[in-house]
């Protein structure tokens, strides 16, 4: 990982408290991949510990990085002022990613945890996966964002806590009305989504991989902070707790307690 100042090239609001901010950062963006992310630090020096935000998408070739977000306090509120032309110091890429073995993946990401799906999505198209074989399940409170990006990539489903739009309920309530079958799922979201997309993978024996949200302080495994309770003892400390910031955040589903 490394620590630059990268450059703001855009910057838009989606939707109520979400925003969509791109920066050039070549060296990070040559390395990244689908379910890492990147920490952000303000220009404030009272707050000192960097901010972890999911990488959206990436354009290698213009060495862009895309981090849609939402603002949740001081620091991401600071950041949702930024505009072109500012500059962001950001260390990164950080964590492990996804895998991309499958052949029909069923993609589900919650809330803030839907961004990194399509940096998952443009990823496994690029390796042959076509959008009929590819299914992206989205959950929202309310307001949709990112839709359109992903309808090219993948057959969209949608759920949303209200019913505004798409199934009311949850991503696993989408999945089962429509029925969805596949070969692997890859998903993204608060914890009690990931505890019930653990359990609809062991009833459908479906191979699953997810990205844990945990708060976090180093994001660089100094503090151990971010750990999660494991299946198995980490070799180093013999304990069942492994780091999310640089062991994950993205796990097989086997590996972790929920």
């Amino acid at each position: 990982m490394k620590k630059i100042t990268a450059d703001i090239i855009k910057q838009d609001h989606l939707v109520d408290d979400i925003y969509s901010m791109w920066i050039k950062c070549p060296s990070i963006a040559n390395e990244a991949h689908s379910g890492q992310f990147v920490s952000l630090y303000t220009k404030n020096a009272a707050r000192m510990l960097p901010r972890p935000i999911s990488i959206c998408e990436i354009d290698k070739k213009a060495g862009s990085l895309r981090l849609v977000y939402r603002t949740a306090g001081k620091g991401t509120t600071e950041f949702s002022t930024y505009k072109k032309g500012d500059t962001i110091e950001v260390l990164g890429p950080i964590g492990n990613g996804y895998s991309l073995d499958a052949h029909r993946p069923i993609l589900m990401g919650g809330g803030i945890g839907i961004p990194p799906m399509l940096q998952l999505a443009k990823e496994l198209s690029a390796k042959g996966v076509s959008k009929d074989n590819m299914t992206v399940i989205l959950g929202f409170r309310d307001n949709t964002f990112l839709v359109n990006e992903f309808k090219k990539l993948a057959t969209i489903l949608i759920s949303s806590d209200t019913g505004s739009v798409g199934v009311k309920g949850t991503v696993i309530d989408a999945a089962r009305e429509s029925g969805v079958e596949g070969d692997m799922i890859y998903a993204c979201g608060p914890k009690p989504m990931l505890r019930a997309i653990k359990s609809y993978a062991y009833e459908k024996d479906i191979d699953a991989e997810i990205s844990l949200e945990e708060r976090m302080a180093c994001g660089i495994g100094a503090c151990l902070a971010c750990v999660c309770k494991t299946t198995e003892k980490d070799e180093h400390s013999q304990v069942n707790n492994k780091r999310v910031c640089v062991d994950g955040p993205v796990f097989k589903i086997d590996d972790v307690e929920l």
